[in-house]
């Protein structure tokens, strides 16, 4: 599908066309004008000079303003009748559009200190005041759009980064979780190899599941980078594929237990996802640092909210501790956090008095902020 762009030469020269017409109309159509013939040809080669700046204007701003401003003041010379500085205040807009107000006022003042005070003598108290206002609104006008501009790209530029942020809790928990399945696997299996080739086997079959599972998670990461959007996008995991990830745990040897209470509602795409990736960093986590014997994942239903728990009988080891309560790299525990305050919600960690680690976080099941 074709661009509906204009180019911007193409918009530059049409605008410079436009200005060199109605300059040629003011001069030689507005009464008032020159009345000899030199005088004529000079006007318009001071407004043909003026159209030449607003194609200037992109490349080269101050020679074009420049140009502006002296053929205007030409064509006030030699054609009065067409008004101050001739057509001036529109390069002026594009100039305060494309420089800073430390650069595009110098502009605004000569043009403004130019205004030709022999108008007030003979009375012209209302042209210098026109005058002096189609300066300022051209100014004005131009450096209104320039911060709209500015504004706009940092806006891209935030949901850029945003983006970024997303794509980067999303790899680390595809990643992490499928990996550590695969080390402790590939670990079990090199310690029955030749006791029980069995066990070895299953532990080989579990890499392979977990091996394909990241495959199949990162294509459809991958899909939704794709500009065209040519490929379907296979859906983001949730709560309905908990109790797979509690069996693909149970398989590498650490038994987990998935409890809901509570009337299930329906619960928002970005929650859902943020509950499964929740859970599935947790448990991770206490594959690889807690050498715990059994986890637990409750849920739990209320108008307003879902509760989610994760616990464990392991250890709280320094890998897990700090993650919790420090700010984080924005990986593990603090990654964790921050999936729930992207909802609107909220997460603690941290260890048991009685031994054990707790995740708790609670996401409301309205709109996310």
């Amino acid at each position: 599908m074709k661009s509906s762009r204009v180019p911007p030469r193409a918009v530059g020269a049409t605008w410079a066309g436009v200005v060199a017409v109605l300059l040629t109309v003011l001069i030689l159509v507005v009464p008032g004008g020159p009345d000899t013939p030199l005088t004529t040809a000079l006007a318009l080669a001071c407004g043909l000079a003026q159209a030449a700046s607003v194609l200037l204007i992109g490349r080269r701003p101050e020679w074009a303003i420049t140009l502006a401003i002296a053929a205007g003041i030409g064509v006030e010379a030699f054609a009065p009748q067409v008004g101050w500085l001739g057509l001036a205040a529109g390069p002026l807009i594009a100039f305060a559009r494309i420089r800073p107000p430390r650069v595009s006022l110098w502009a605004l003042g000569v043009m403004v200190a130019l205004t030709p005070w022999k108008l007030v003598d003979g009375g012209g108290w209302r042209e210098v005041v026109i005058a002096v206002f189609a300066s300022l609104l051209g100014w004005t006008w131009g450096e209104l759009d320039r911060s709209r501009c500015i504004r706009r790209e940092q806006e891209r530029r935030r949901i850029v980064s945003d983006e970024r942020a997303r794509l980067a809790r999303e790899l680390h928990d595809v990643v992490a979780h499928n990996v550590s399945l695969m080390v402790v696997q590939a670990g079990a299996a090199a310690d029955v190899f030749e006791r029980r080739p069995d066990q070895a086997l299953a532990a080989l079959d579990t890499i392979q599941e977990a091996g394909r599972s990241a495959l199949g998670e990162l294509r459809a990461m991958l899909q939704t980078l794709r500009p065209d959007g040519t490929e379907p996008r296979a859906p983001q995991p949730g709560l309905d594929q908990l109790d797979s990830l509690a069996a693909s745990l149970g398989a590498v040897g650490l038994p987990v237990a998935v409890n809901r209470a509570g009337d299930a509602r329906d619960v928002p795409a970005d929650v859902s996802l943020s509950v499964y990736r929740i859970v599935q960093e947790s448990l991770t986590n206490t594959l690889r640092h807690a050498r715990a014997t059994r986890a637990e994942v409750h849920l739990r239903w209320t108008d307003a909210a879902l509760h989610l728990e994760i616990t464990d009988d392991g250890t709280a080891s320094a890998a897990r501790v700090p993650a919790a309560f420090g700010g984080g790299s924005g990986a593990g525990l603090a990654g964790m956090r921050e999936r729930a305050r992207l909802v609107g919600g909220s997460l603690d960690a941290g260890p048991l008095h009685e031994g054990g680690f707790r995740v708790s976080a609670c996401l409301p099941l309205g709109a996310s902020a």
